[in-house]
Formats: structure tokens, C-alpha cells, sequence
């Protein structure tokens, strides 16, 4: 699985338009993001992605979790967003 890797300079359309274009292919699509910048991209993307996605009757659920990456030799704290189609909007799940 492609792991999309945002940065705070990421333009959320491009990104948005990439989650999406994953979720329609296999279901499923990861982002990756350090950083207060990196995060908020992050998520304007996510909604982005989310209603283009309802667009065409697909909806999303989005899993939060924290990952431990290696970046130069050092440790660093990154969000991860996992997010899946496949699940109605009457589901109990995180929806954004």
C-alpha cells in the first residue's frame, strides 16, 4: 500500500484528490504526517477527499493513530490517518 506522505508545503487539493483516487481503486488509503503543518494539510485534505467521495455515494470511515517513524536517525511522532470506504454512514466509526 502506497503510504501518501503529507508535508505542511502540500497543496490539499492534490492531496485530496490522491486519497481519493486510492480509496476508488483499493478501498483503502494511509496518509502520513509530522508536524503541526504537515497535520493540518493533512486533515483539509481528508475533507476534501471525503466529499468528493460522497459525490459519487462512497462513504468513509477515518482511523487516527500515532506511528513512530526514523527520519534521519531520529525518532519522530507522526499522525497517521487510515482511511476506508465500504461502510454506511449509519455505522458507529470516526466519520470527518
Amino acid at each position: 500500500m502506497t503510504m501518501i506522505k503529507v508535508s505542511a508545503l502540500s497543496r490539499t487539493s492534490a492531496v485530496a484528490g490522491f486519497i481519493a483516487d486510492i480509496v476508488r481503486e483499493q478501498q483503502r488509503a494511509e496518509g502520513q504526517a509530522i508536524g503541526a503543518g504537515a497535520v493540518n494539510q493533512a486533515v483539509k485534505a481528508l475533507i476534501l477527499a471525503i466529499g468528493y467521495l460522497r459525490l459519487e455515494g462512497i462513504h468513509v470511515s477515518c482511523m487516527p493513530e500515532f506511528a513512530e517513524v526514523t527520519i534521519d536517525d531520529q525518532e519522530r511522532t507522526a499522525i497517521k490517518l487510515i482511511v476506508e470506504s465500504g461502510n454506511s454512514p449509519n455505522q458507529e466509526n470516526l466519520y470527518l
